[in-house]
């Protein structure tokens, strides 16, 4: 098998680099030679050197949330719909299909994986998580400014973001058609129990 050589290091913008690194660890997700998960292996990967790494991430726990992060806002851009129902199930579905992708399912488990511990580390992913809900926040903001009474964050959390996470850390196939809508339709009350009648 041909093994992947890594990058040659050249002299690259921060951005660059970043974007580089943020490969690397994607690549070695999904290599199937299953190459170990560390730090000196991405900067090997990304042709950078693994100071550098350590320098902007500290830790492979923070690289691993900034690269999902940033893979998902890239993957499920913010539309205006001109709804919130609509503005939601826009974002749900342009999600579920990063989360179908085997990078995707790959960088979520990974991420999981290496959940930290301590009050410093906690901390330090709750402001990613905070950094991925800004786009649910601007939904909330648009729709209120149409008049709209979106859901707090929270019940949004909750009804619609959880289980999309839930199905991928533990396998399971997302429905190809209908669920984001469904779960959508739940969070506002829309949905029709299917058992009823």
């Amino acid at each position: 098998m041909t093994q992947k050589q890594p990058a040659p290091r050249i002299r690259r913008s921060p951005e660059q680099v970043r974007a580089a690194v943020h490969q690397a660890v994607v690549d070695l997700l999904s290599d199937a030679a299953g190459e170990e998960l560390n730090i000196p292996a991405i900067a090997q990967r990304a042709g950078v050197n693994h100071t550098s790494v350590y320098r902007r991430w500290g830790s492979l726990d923070a690289l691993l949330a900034d690269t999902v992060t940033t893979r998902l806002e890239r993957d499920s851009p913010l539309k205006d719909t001109g709804t919130l129902r609509g503005d939601l199930i826009a974002w749900a579905e342009a999600s579920v299909a990063s989360m179908r992708t085997s990078e995707g399912r790959a960088l979520v488990r990974a991420v999981v994986l290496s959940m930290p511990s301590g009050a410093q580390a906690q901390g330090e992913r709750a402001g990613q998580f905070r950094r991925r809900m800004r786009s649910i926040e601007q939904i909330r903001e648009r729709a209120t400014a149409r008049g709209e009474d979106p859901p707090p964050l929270e019940q949004i959390l909750d009804q619609l973001i959880a289980p999309f996470y839930i199905r991928t850390i533990f396998g399971i196939d997302v429905p190809d058609t209908g669920y984001p809508q469904l779960l959508v339709d739940r969070l506002l009350g829309r949905a029709t129990d299917p058992e009823a009648g």
